[in-house]
């Protein structure tokens, strides 16, 4: 099961058996307050995997008094030693490494990504993450200041308390622990809500919490919906901090709440329209290749994707031509099946969002170069479509279309296309191809996004901070800067006696 420059990759588990689907409070499984609950679908054959545990308010209120409580001074979280955090983190990702093959498979069941790309990122992706926050554990200090007058200052980093933290569906695993590692590091306590589309691997994580060691209440998981579950941790009086990644839309409204209710801290990771700006001095292969993955990784499932390819003129139809190449190599199907190589949509909503979004590039007088429709009967798959010829003001150029539709534009000068780039009310990534250095710096330094990608696109590790400008979302998650997006920082000032010698 494996291509040429791939890895070996073992075959998913079959008849995989979906052993946890309650609700995670206190190292203990539970049922939902209510009694409901809800399916979780197969995104590729429409049928349910499994029923899971609703989560409400109720629910929320439970996980908010244990997290609360295991934040309490003297509890044996907040009297444990920093390295002592450290090291559950780092059996946490032991044990995430041990159950590599069974994480994967349930990623691509749930989720619809390829059994490739979990096994050989995703999980990857999540075990380095933990063992980076692991080794920051014990080193996360503050710093002396030589402040005014006859003093001694000095400030602490400490804890903010217990973060409600809100999951996407389109990376369970890494949005879960690029969102708790840093948390956990700087010993805080969280309630998780997964998405309700992709419940399951955040539930098998909480049983290798509970595995590694890690004291009741420190990790809560609530599975339930955004509108419930969701609201109710954003409103939570009694929740220090949120941290959501989604839509900006969503996004808004979780600001709303935390400011109407107790004005907990607030980081957001949003939507993005990201545009990818390829010059005509660049390596064509190289910039041909990380367009088309920026693009189609993953359904086109990415707040990152290059979804505003813009391409100067000289070489626009040379680029057209072979990218259309590339999207109609794709082989549609089971993402658990071998040489597969695009799963399907997540849901039936975004389905629908999407085929809209490419009736209305058709309508709007984009060239449509291949796909543009559904695929097959069964399950929600989209054909990888390309559209050339499009202007800045169709919908597909300015609205996230989260699905494999890549939509290219033409430019003719530097100035124009920093322009055009910039206008939008997103700022999440942006890719640059050239061999030209000055240009390189020139245009990564005007492009207003969080995160800029010269030669390469998608190119994302635990080192790094991640996020956005604008409408694209508030603070950093991972690499020191999402460290202490999860502190507070206290000033110490003692009056000392001032002698002379």
């Amino acid at each position: 099961m494996s291509s040429p420059g791939m890895p070996d990759l073992p075959v998913p588990l079959a008849n995989l058996k979906i052993q946890y689907t309650k609700i995670f409070i206190n190292n203990e499984w539970h049922d939902s307050v209510s009694g409901k609950k809800f399916p979780v679908l197969n995104p590729a054959t429409e049928e349910i995997i499994c029923r899971v545990e609703e989560g409400d308010k109720e629910d929320v209120d439970k996980a908010v008094k244990a997290a609360r409580q295991a934040f309490q001074m003297g509890s044996p979280w907040r009297t444990m030693d920093a390295s002592e955090r450290g090291r559950l983190l780092y059996k946490l990702a032991d044990l995430m490494e041990r159950d590599h093959l069974l994480l994967a498979t349930m990623e691509a069941l749930n989720g619809g990504k390829l059994f490739a790309s979990a096994y050989l990122m995703d999980i990857e992706i999540c075990v380095k993450a933990l063992r980076y926050c692991a080794g920051w554990a014990d080193k996360i200090q503050g710093r002396t200041i030589p402040a005014d007058g006859n003093v001694f200052t000095y400030t602490r980093h400490e804890p903010i308390g217990v973060c409600g933290q809100i999951n996407p569906w389109n990376f369970p695993l890494i949005t879960l622990i690029m969102k708790i590692a840093p948390a956990l590091s700087c010993g805080n306590t969280v309630i998780v809500k997964p998405a309700e589309q992709t419940p399951l691997t955040a539930l098998q994580v909480a049983s290798l919490v509970k595995e590694a060691g890690f004291p009741p209440g420190v990790v809560n998981i609530v599975p339930g919906y955004g509108p419930t579950a969701g609201a109710a941790i954003s409103s939570h009086m009694d929740i220090d901090k949120v941290a959501f990644t989604g839509s900006t839309e969503v996004g808004k409204l979780i600001k709303q709440a935390a400011g109407r209710s107790n004005l907990k801290r607030v980081t957001l990771e949003l939507g993005g329209k990201s545009p990818c700006i390829v010059f005509a001095d660049a390596d064509l292969d190289n910039a041909i290749e990380f367009a088309h993955r920026g693009v189609f990784f993953h359904q086109g499932q990415c707040c990152v994707a290059a979804s505003r390819l813009f391409v100067e003129e000289s070489i626009y139809d040379e680029f057209v031509k072979r990218s259309v190449e590339l999207a109609k190599k794709y082989v549609l199907g089971n993402p658990l099946t071998p040489g597969v190589s695009q799963g399907p949509q997540i849901d039936k909503e975004q389905y629908d969002k999407i085929l809209d979004l490419i009736e209305s590039g058709k309508k709007e007088g984009a060239k449509l170069e291949c796909g543009g429709g559904p695929s097959g009967s069964k399950g929600y798959f989209i054909q990888p479509t390309v559209f050339s010829n499009v202007t800045d003001e169709m919908r597909i150029a300015k609205e996230e279309i989260f699905g494999p539709v890549q939509q290219i534009m033409k430019f003719k000068s530097l100035d124009d296309v920093i322009k055009r780039a910039n206008n939008t009310h997103y700022g999440l990534a942006a890719g640059v191809f050239t061999k030209d250095l000055d240009k390189a710096i020139t245009v990564s330094s005007a492009l207003q996004a969080g995160a800029v990608w010269v030669n390469c696109y998608m190119m994302i590790s635990s080192q790094c901070p991640f996020g956005g400008y604008k409408m694209s979302g508030n603070g950093r998650e991972m690499g020191e800067y999402g460290l202490y997006e999860y502190t507070e920082v206290k000033t110490v000032t003692m009056k000392i006696s001032q002698k002379n010698s």
